[in-house]
Order: C-alpha cells, then structure tokens, then sequence
C-alpha cells in the first residue's frame, strides 16, 4: 500500500513537470546531434527578448548600458527532425565584435558560430552576412520596438502582431516561446535562400498569457 502511495506521488509530480515544461517552448524540437556541413532542411531564426534575458543575466554584455529588444539568439539549420551541430572545425569571425549591434555578445556569436554555423556549409563571413540577412528580412512590430511598461499578450496574440507587419509569413512559419509565463522568443522558419518556410516539429508556448517585460 505503502509503495502504490509513492507511485502515484511521483506519477502526480511527473505529470505537473510536463504541464509546465509544455508551457515553455524549446528551442528544439528534437535533440541534437553531430552533422555534415550545408546538409540540412531549412534555417530557424531565433529571436530573443533582450529583457527578458536581461532579467537574470545583468551582468551580460547586452544588458549593459544598451536597451534591446529583440535581438538574434541564432540562425539554426534544422532537419526535419531534429538538428545538426558542432559540424567542423572551421574558424569564426576574426573579429566577433562586427556582429554585436544584433547579436551583442562576442561570446554569443562566437558559440552560435561553432555549434550552429558550421553545419550551414558556409565560411564564417559568410554565414553571418546570412544572419544579418535573415534578421533584416524580419519587421519588428512597433508594439516591440521598445515599450516603456511592462504589458500581457497571448502567443496568438504575438503571432498576430508579427504577421501583419510581415504579410510575407504565415503562424505555421512562426514559433512563440515562452518561459515561466514570460516571452523569451519569437523563431521564423527559412529556406535555405531565406524564404519562409513551414517549421517542422517544433514547439509553440502554450501559456494562455505571457508577460513582455520592458525595454530599459
């Protein structure tokens, strides 16, 4: 009897962890593993709330004098399912600073380059001419440009914005994340030439609202 009570305690425990795992969407949909150069399916732009990040890492470069919003996590090949990383060994950027007005952290580019670069076939340099492309191909709304207040939104809601600054897009192109209820990405899926494409088994926030904390 004893032991049917610890089954189900721990069932209820494991049942709660997944409810609030579900509510934040991963990065991923599938774990990584090691790939080939250029051999992949399609590139995931991420972007991050800078103020959201900020939150609990102060000491970041990005958090330190600049006011960000979004600002680019990465730009990831994907497979169908699951992805690649840590492809080569293939140097980055001589110098990681010419990236920091969009990905402003040396350390961010530099890690981005070497898990998620290398296995999109391309020399660093131009990888990253990718990356500026794919961020500039992306309107931010105004509602995100830099709000002075912290406000609450529904993922749909955050889509909805999203969409008609950018007509181009469509929800099955985008993925909202969350976490602790709070907004930490939006992801736009690309084609290798940078067109729109379909996301593929990747998960979406699932908090009713989620709270987008200000830019400061």
């Amino acid at each position: 009897m004893k032991m049917k009570r610890v089954w189900i305690i721990l069932t209820f425990v494991g049942c709660v962890f997944a409810l609030l795992h579900g509510q934040t969407s991963g990065r991923r949909g599938h774990q990584g593993q090691r790939g080939t150069p250029g051999q992949f399916d399609y590139y995931l732009l991420t972007l991050s709330w800078a103020p959201e990040f900020c939150y609990s890492h102060g000491e970041s470069p990005e958090c330190q004098g600049q006011h960000f919003g979004f600002v680019v996590h990465g730009l990831w090949p994907q497979y169908g399912n699951g992805y690649p990383e840590n492809c080569s060994s293939e140097p980055g950027l001589a110098d990681a600073s010419t990236m920091t007005d969009i990905m402003p952290d040396p350390r961010l580019v530099a890690h981005e380059w070497s898990t998620h670069g290398t296995c999109s076939g391309l020399k660093a340099d131009g990888y990253f001419k990718v990356v500026r492309q794919a961020f500039a191909s992306i309107h931010v709304p105004a509602k995100f440009s830099a709000p002075a207040a912290e406000f609450l939104i529904t993922p749909a809601e955050v889509k909805d914005t999203f969409l008609q600054a950018n007509p181009q897009l469509s929800r099955e192109e985008m993925t909202v994340s969350c976490g602790n209820n709070y907004l930490t990405a939006v992801s736009v899926c690309m084609s290798k030439d940078l067109k729109p494409t379909a996301c593929q088994n990747l998960r979406d926030c699932r908090a009713n609202r989620i709270k987008v904390p200000p830019v400061r």
